[in-house]
């Protein structure tokens, strides 16, 4: 880029300075972006504003993506460079905007954690006897068996589980119910804390959690107690309420493959929402294919 043509981010730099009136750090950013674009297109052989088009733009979104830069901040630079053609274009400068229809490359999704089978029946085995032990232990378990949210769990009533049905009714996002089924040992465990929660409730509590004062359970208070039973059971990752519900939903998908009906046992009003989980699925079986396939597992070197 020439240098008369350089001179347009000064301009530009000074029509947010003195005309809108945006602070001294965002016009430093907006020339930081300005200026990558103006590196970016003196490589590129490209002399003027005018001449720089959309496909230019996305080679230079994609570059920059290469080099490492997130997709949130190339979304900035590319915002930054659709403002200062507005400004061309107001200038009578350029004769189009060629930033208008391009956006920034979309981020890998991030896949929820969770933990193998192997390690999640190892820290549901938390040993010791006593309330608090009794109402953890039935926490940790109820998690796991119905893949609740960590609100969920602590806005449950006494009267919200059925030992008859062996369910569990849920009020979920947007104040939607639903009934999740309870497992066995999730059962059991809820049985012994409910004998022993008498002797620490008050009497008008409703909650089906209790803390050692009485009153209902925080969800503080949960994620403190999911962190120290992980310590003390010596889990090597970190562990939070959330992956108890990654964990149900990819263990459930592993073996059912039905997606919808583990959409319907998270509550998810969207399908999309559940299928984040079918990359986790994939992986798995992905693992077992290059481990026993016979044109896929490695050779052991003799």
């Amino acid at each position: 880029m020439n240098d008369s043509e350089r001179a347009w981010i000064d301009r530009f730099i000074r029509h947010l300075e003195v005309e809108r009136r945006l602070s001294a750090l965002t016009c430093k950013h907006y020339r930081r972006d300005l200026e990558a674009l103006a590196g970016w297109t003196d490589k590129a052989g490209i002399d003027r504003w005018d001449a720089l088009d959309s496909e230019h733009v996305r080679q230079w979104s994609a570059a920059t993506f290469r080099g490492g830069m997130s997709s949130k901040s190339i979304q900035r630079r590319l915002s930054a460079a659709r403002t200062f053609y507005r400004y061309l274009l107001r200038e009578k400068h350029v004769r189009g905007n060629p930033v208008q229809s391009v956006s920034a490359p979309k981020a890998a999704k991030r896949l929820p954690g969770n933990l193998d089978a192997d390690r999640m029946a190892r820290l549901l085995e938390i040993p010791g006897d006593g309330a608090i032990v009794d109402r953890d232990r039935a926490i940790l378990e109820l998690l796991y068996s119905s893949g609740l949210r960590l609100a969920e769990l602590t806005d449950l009533d006494l009267g919200d589980v059925d030992f008859g049905d062996k369910t569990v009714r849920v009020t979920g996002k947007g104040n939607k119910d639903r009934i999740v089924p309870v497992g066995r040992k999730a059962l059991s465990a809820l049985r012994n804390w409910i004998a022993a929660r008498a002797g620490l409730a008050d009497a008008e509590e409703p909650a089906l959690f209790v803390s050692s004062r009485g009153s209902r359970l925080s969800q503080r208070a949960v994620q403190a107690r999911v962190t120290h039973w992980a310590k003390v059971q010596g889990i090597d990752t970190r562990v939070y309420p959330h992956l108890f519900r990654h964990s149900f939903a990819t263990h459930l998908l592993e073996s059912s493959h039905d997606l919808r009906g583990v959409q319907e046992l998270l509550g998810h009003a969207n399908i999309s929402t559940t299928q984040v989980y079918t990359h986790l699925d994939f992986q798995h079986l992905a693992q077992i294919y290059d481990e026993t396939h016979p044109r896929a597992k490695k050779r052991s070197r003799k």
